[in-house]
Parts: structure tokens; sequence; C-alpha cells
């Protein structure tokens, strides 16, 4: 796990760039230049942390590379590489010049990495299919400049905002696919490479790899073989990730069945597992339920009691980490998690990807029962009827809500359905935004193709949670989170067999009745304990409502409801100052949802893009 940069046709300040990134990687920062190409690495050595330094060269290839890749020795066997060390790094290196760009359907892990190619004057730059390691880039002109995070392109480059993408963020919540708040600035999307040349800079863009291609897969396996399937792979997934370290490796444990059925097969490769739950003071607290887990397998396990006392003096420098405006409130717990955890160890397994894999979101139980980004007209009309009379809920997990939100998706279709039906931040309240008739295009595009598709209810809505929530949002919010404190996350769920396997499992082995990630489930019943296999689906229980209305409400005032706030642009004039007095009318829980996005909008708008202090 590490941090990388480069450029070509422009001279990087490596001092600043150093700065910006040494979290990424402290225990060593090197520079390589030739010719108008330079390559920059900081390292967080994990594995060979002999032998593992980077840039590293094999004939006319240089790399610099962050990630891991679990199965590189599995890679250097079937095509009987020779090697001089047991890096990984070594392994891509060889099968490149071996494969070409096609290696990288060899590779499990996560990655980003950039080759630069002697022969063919070019550089390689590519990522994971689920896009774990983060990678942008600045392209103009005859520059170009790329690094795993945005405050470091920030350090080197003056950039301008794109305003467009900001109102895509506003209205979504995150950033799409290879958007940006940056004009000339992109993110190579996850599963895809790209090439750059070093005599005529212009970036070319591929897709290498396509989660939707799996979910059109025909499948004939019965429920006993998929489920013998999945727990083969799982196995095989741990181990590797747990194998595949220098360092001690522990993991994430919540009260759920991920974390639960990961760290379960984790002690089965590690006998002195350590494991690492959160308790904090909320509605519901996971620790208990994670205890038992614990006590089963005999780990080492630490309960991590988080406190927000501080959560005032912390939220400008959390929110600042992202490099862009990120809604996602669950980023606080996991910045002091993480943290937590550093103090023990380095590398931690975690849960991420199961809900999105496996079917875990108890949005996904009316999907699974009918389409509804295609709902029928007369069903269209009825619901939307129903819905403007219904009163406004603001408790976001009662069944009154559940019930209200689907009258609300059924009244929809399309790609409002979506919005609605996952950050639903700004939906229902689009007229009081400032916005181009153009912001939401490319969205269009693609959720047209994916609803166009051929699939179920279902698989369209978990083709697109992968390809928007779990990319743009989720996974963001993790890489940066544990590598502010320089701690390497590993993801089993997210492996390339279940990726490549899953999507295509009949939709009833992962929604059945109102039952959610159903085979998951079932195999957790070998794996764990009873009380945890029917627990619904809890995130960390985050008081938004309650940070907005008391201990944040001064800070979050003075940056929203200043004359000269930024994010004023984006809204109706009196828009802030109304929702804010409660002069509009919107549930509690939407209500702290719209304040927040503009409020993690003004934080990076001063923070990161004025820089100020």
């Amino acid at each position: 796990m590490c941090g990388i940069a480069g450029s070509i046709n422009f001279k990087l300040d490596i001092p600043v760039l150093t700065k910006a990134l040494f979290h990424r990687g402290p225990d060593e920062q090197t520079t390589f230049e030739e010719h108008n190409l330079q390559l920059h690495h900081h390292r967080l050595a994990i594995l060979d942390i002999a032998g593992g330094h980077q840039p590293m060269h094999l004939g006319p290839y240089t790399i610099i590379f962050n990630g891991e890749i679990y199965n590189h020795l599995e890679v250097r066997k079937k095509f009987k590489f020779s090697c001089n060390s047991n890096s990984d790094t070594e392994t891509i290196l060889h099968a490149y010049a071996q494969l070409g760009y096609s290696c990288l359907q060899e590779f499990d892990g996560m990655f980003a990495m950039a080759i630069y190619d002697r022969n063919k004057q070019e550089l390689f730059l590519a990522r994971d299919r689920a896009g774990k390691k983060p990678l942008y880039y600045y392209s103009e002109g005859q520059a170009f400049v790329f690094s795993s995070e945005l405050n470091a392109l920030r350090s080197q480059l003056d950039l301008r905002i794109n305003e467009r993408q900001v109102q895509q963020y506003v209205r979504m919540g995150y950033f799409y696919k290879s958007s940006t708040p940056y004009t000339n600035v992109s993110e190579l999307p996850g599963g895809s490479y790209a090439t750059v040349s070093l005599t005529q800079p212009g970036i070319r863009v591929t897709k290498w790899w396509n989660i939707n291609s799996f979910y059109t897969k025909p499948d004939t396996d019965n429920f006993a073989t998929a489920t013998e399937k999945v727990e083969s792979i799982l196995h095989e997934a741990v181990r590797n990730r747990v194998e595949s370290s220098d360092l001690e490796v522990g993991s994430f444990l919540s009260g759920g069945i991920d974390s639960g059925l990961v760290t379960a097969i984790a002690s089965q490769y590690n006998s002195s597992l350590k494991t690492f739950t959160v308790s904090f003071d909320g509605e519901y607290d996971e620790a208990p339920l994670a205890k038992l887990v614990a006590d089963r397998y005999q780990t080492a396990h630490h309960e991590i009691k988080i406190s927000f006392d501080h959560l005032k003096d912390d939220i400008e420098k959390i929110l600042s980490n992202y490099g862009e405006p990120f809604f996602d409130s669950s980023a606080i717990p996991s910045y002091y998690v993480s943290e937590a955890a550093k103090k023990h160890l380095t590398v931690i397994l975690n849960g991420d990807g199961g809900d999105e894999i496996f079917g875990g979101y108890r949005r996904y139980v009316p999907f699974a029962r009918y389409d509804f980004f295609k709902p029928g007209g007369l069903v269209k009309m009825m619901a939307a009827a129903i819905h403007t009379v219904l009163p406004v809920p603001n408790n976001k997990k009662s069944k009154y809500n559940y019930i209200y939100r689907l009258a609300d998706l059924a009244g929809k279709g399309n790609l409002s359905a979506y919005l609605s039906s996952t950050i639903d931040s700004f939906e229902g309240f689009e007229k009081y935004l400032v916005s181009d008739m153009h912001y939401l295009d490319n969205v269009n595009k693609d959720f047209a193709e994916i609803n166009g598709s051929g699939l179920s209810g279902l698989q369209k809505i978990m083709n697109l949670d992968f390809d928007n929530i779990l990319t743009g949002n989720l996974l963001v919010k993790m890489d940066i989170a544990t590598m502010a404190h320089s701690l390497e996350g590993r993801s089993p769920l997210l492996c390339k067999g279940l990726l490549e396997y899953v999507p295509a499992i009949k939709d009833e082995y992962k929604i059945k009745g109102a039952q959610t990630k159903y085979i998951l489930r079932k195999l957790a019943e070998k794996y764990l304990p009873a009380e945890l296999i029917n627990q619904p689906k809890r995130g960390f229980e985050i008081p938004l409502k309650k940070w907005i209305d008391g201990e944040l409400k001064d800070m979050i005032a003075s940056y929203i409801l200043s004359p000269a706030a930024y994010c004023k642009n984006f809204v109706q004039p009196g828009f802030i100052e109304n929702l804010w007095n409660r002069k509009i009318k919107a549930g509690d829980e939407k209500r702290a949802k719209m304040l927040w996005t503009l409020f993690a909008l003004e934080v990076w708008y001063r923070k990161c893009y004025l820089k100020n202090a």
C-alpha cells in the first residue's frame, strides 16, 4: 500500500508533493526521472519489506504501484516467471512484459499502477476491478500529472472548479465515475486502464473489466452448489489476504455477517488474530454481537470506544482529507476507528462489498419483486398521488419511512427512482437547485443503458450500486479514512472470484422473501452465532440530526449561512436560510442530509480549493 504520483512535461515540486502524500507511505519516498517523465513513490512497506523498493525496473519497464496482488505467487507459477524477490511488484512487471495490457485479467487484488514502457515511449496506468485504490489525473495541452489523491494534485497545480460536476455532487451526493470537482482533472474509473504517449501526451482510457458482463452470464448452479462455491472462493480470498503480508493482519469486526464471516475464516489462518469493534453512543451498539464472534474464535479482541467529544476540532480535517466535497457522514467514525486500529497494526481486513455483491440493503427487497425503474403508467400515477398526501417521515429506520419511500419510487421511475432509493438527499427538492439542463446527461445515458439491458430490477439496482455508490462513495471513504493513518484495508468480499461468480447466481439466492443476502446468511449459519444471522443491515448509526442542531450547529451556520458562501451558487436564493430555519417542509433526516451536503461542499471550497488554514 502506497501513494504514487508522476508527470509528463511538468516539473513536480517534490518537497510539497512529499508532504501531501506522506501519510500514504511514510516508510520510504523515492523519485525517478527520465527525459520528460517523473515518477514519485511513497512506500508503506508490507510485503517483501527488504526487496520491494520502488520504482522497480525490469528491462525497458519501470513501475510505481499502490496496492497488493494477493495471487501473485500463483501468477508466477502459471507463467513460469523467474523473479529475484518476493515482491508482487516484480510479478506485475514480468506479467506486463509477457502479456501486455491483458496481464490485468490475471490479478486478484487492489491496485493503482503506472508502468513506463520505454519501447512504446508510453505511460500505462491501471486500476483494479472495483476501484479500491484511487488514481486521479490532470491532462491539459502537453502537460500530464497523476496522483493517488486530489489534494496532492492541488498542491502542484493551479486548478479551476468544474461547476457542472459540482452540480452533480449536490444532486447525487458523490462524484460520478470519472468526475472530480476540478476542470481537466478526472479519476481513472475502476476496471479501466489508460495509455499516455510521452511524445504526444493525451490520455486514452479503456474499460478492461465491467461487472455488467457477469450479470448477463448464464448460471445453472443450484443453491447447494452456489453456496459451496462461495465458501471455497471466500476461503481462498481470506487466506491470500492474511498470508500476503510480512506484517500482522487483523480484522474489523462489526455485529454483521460480512465482517463476521471474514473474521471467522481469517481465524483459521491466523491463530492469534486481533479484532477491532467500534462502540459509540448512538441508537445501536454492535459491540455485544461482535464480542460473541470474538469469543467463539478466541481472537485478541479490542473494543474501540469512540467519543465525538472532539468532533468540532476534527471535522474540518476529516472532510478536507478527501480533496473533494464528501457527503457520507460515516466517514467520521471510519476515521476514528482507523486511527485507533493503527495503534495496534498496519493491515486490517474488512467486509466491504458484501452488500453490493450479495444483496444486503433493505431497498433491494422490493426490487426483487418489481422493477421500479420501469413502473407501469397506472402504478406510477397512483403511487405519485398517494405520495403527495402522505406525511413526511422523520425516522429513516421506521416501517412508515419504508412505505413512504416505496410510494416515492413507484411514482417516479427511471433515474429519479434510482437517486431516491440511494443517497436521497435533494430528491423531491430539485426545484431549489440552480443547474443547467444537461448536468445529468452522462448519468442519464449510463442509466438508460443499464435500464434497457434486459436485467431484472434487482440486478439493475445492484449493478448500478456497484458502479456508483460502492466505487464513488464507500470505497473512497475507506481508502481515505484508513490511509490518513497509514493503515491498509483489505476486502476479501471484493476478490476476483466473487466479483466474477456471484452476479450471475439467481436473484432468489440473494433476496428470498424479505430476507436480504440470503446465500451469505445461510453460509453464516456454519460459522457465526445464531444471534447474528438475522440481524438487519446497519451501518454506523450517525447522529447527523443531533450534530447539526447541537455540537456542530454554530460551525455549520458560519459556513453555509455566510453571505459569501460558495454553496449558495448551487441553490435558489434564500433556500439555505429557509431550510436552516425550518421554513421548508422537509423531514428531519432529509433536512440534515441537504444541510450536510452543502456544509461538506463549503468545507472543501475553503480548505482544499482556497487552501485556507
